[in-house]
């Protein structure tokens, strides 16, 4: 909806190198994914017109490589679960930082959920992003679901420092303890190798290759 808040993120993004436009109903949506328009779609659940439902619907029947950012708030979040898809979309609580908006929407390009590159390799790692594969040194390996959406916050900016709370938001998409972050990169550092996750005291961690 055309307000302030959403002024505001719209300028981030754009900021952020994103070319974004918006649109401020359902239909309004459906009209811009039927003509083939966006790469990536943000939605927020609470937009007139069509529910979310139907929304979802039909982006994922007429767009199907499109992937979606739903934004909902905290009393929605289950209702909204079961119409995403696991392997594509992704949701956010508001409300919540902008700049997480935008890491979130450069994850979901990079990992090229919008394009026909759904391949990522870094050192012996490999990932399908498509089918969600994981391979070390040509063997595969047999992810979870959240140790994979956890490598994948971390596949997002390989080299750099993860904080545990940006972690966090990205794998569980709210407030998580540094020791859950802690356990869940334990398991993962069992299956692709511990020499791959760097632990930088009191930061975060470093995905290497």
């Amino acid at each position: 909806p055309p307000t302030a808040a959403s002024a505001s993120v719209l300028r981030t993004l754009r900021a952020e190198g994103v070319r974004v436009s918006s649109v401020s109903d359902g239909i309004s949506v459906l009209d811009a994914v039927r003509s083939g328009g966006p790469a990536l779609l943000v939605l927020d659940v609470e937009l007139p017109g069509p529910d979310q439902a139907a929304v979802l619907a039909a982006v994922h029947s007429e767009a199907p490589h499109v992937p979606v950012i739903a934004v909902t708030p905290r009393e929605r979040r289950s209702a909204l679960l079961g119409l995403l898809r696991g392997d594509r979309d992704d949701y956010l609580l508001r409300p919540f930082p902008v700049d997480e908006l935008a890491a979130r929407i450069r994850l979901r390009l990079r990992l090229g959920l919008a394009t026909a590159h759904t391949v990522i390799r870094q050192g012996e790692l490999t990932v399908d992003t498509e089918f969600g594969e994981v391979s070390v040194d040509g063997q595969p390996v047999s992810l979870s679901p959240t140790e994979f959406a956890l490598l994948m916050a971390l596949l997002a900016e390989p080299g750099a420092v993860m904080p545990h709370e940006r972690l966090a938001r990205r794998v569980w998409s709210e407030p998580a303890s540094a020791n859950l972050v802690q356990v869940y990169i334990s398991y993962l550092r069992r299956k692709i190798g511990p020499e791959r996750i760097r632990t930088v005291r009191g930061e975060g961690y470093v995905l290497e290759g």
